[in-house]
């Protein structure tokens, strides 16, 4: 497609990608759409980073358009109001993903959303903070106050709401797989909290609860057995 692409050419050819028995599957999963990611990918490979485009499709509030709008846009083009206002606006759970993790998480203004995110008394957009704060824990922990954190997962993740608790648990997880000094107590917090112990696993999958996940990561890393201290 040309640069002059317009807004409703995209989305009528998303309108035509769109498939009921994928839309009837992610509906499970909270999602509204029923394009297969994998096409969707290949019209923003073709289209490439169009900012304004992206900002169009944004507006639309179709939840295709949306995710087409964050793979061809330019994330630092975007000021630290706009991106609160997109994140609150994003309600399912694959708009809120790819908004965190492909245009936040490059934006100048990654570190004073997430604190601001984290305290925000709306679960699901904590739970943005707490994705941002997994982040920094794997990347860049200078400055975070790790057994802090740990203080706060132990009290609030086994009563919050779905979304703010996985969001958590993965904060947790990280802790103990990339920080051996808390990997002991991150371990027993998962195991006397018991979030997600039970959840379902499919085969080759590693599970969700935190003593699993970590201890099991540990051993990817290391080549062999992981005691979890």
């Amino acid at each position: 497609m040309a640069e002059t692409t317009t807004v409703a050419e995209v989305t009528a050819e998303l309108a035509a990608l769109d498939d009921p028995k994928i839309r009837a599957v992610n509906e499970r999963h909270g999602d509204d759409h029923g394009v297969n990611l994998g096409k969707l990918r290949a019209v923003a490979k073709r289209l490439k980073t169009q900012q304004d485009l992206a900002r169009e499709l944004w507006a639309t509030g179709d939840s295709a358009a949306r995710l087409l709008a964050l793979l061809i846009c330019r994330p630092k083009a975007y000021g630290r109001d706009e991106l609160d206002a997109m994140l609150r606006e994003a309600r399912t759970p694959k708009v809120h993903d790819w908004l965190v993790n492909y245009v936040v998480k490059k934006s100048p203004h990654a570190e004073p959303l997430r604190l601001a995110w984290s305290a925000d008394p709306d679960p699901v957009v904590a739970s943005a903070g707490w994705a941002l704060t997994t982040e920094r824990v794997a990347r860049n922990p200078d400055g975070l106050d790790l057994a802090g954190l740990l203080d706060e997962i132990e009290a609030q993740m086994a009563g919050a709401p779905e979304r703010l608790q996985w969001a958590m648990n993965h904060c947790l997880a990280q802790i103990g797989i990339e920080h051996p000094v808390y990997r002991e107590r991150a371990i027993g917090i998962g195991e006397r909290l018991g979030v997600l112990k039970d959840y379902p696993t499919p085969p080759g999958c590693t599970s969700p609860y935190a003593p699993v996940w970590i201890n099991e990561m540990v051993r990817r890393q290391h080549g062999g057995p992981d005691n979890g201290v």
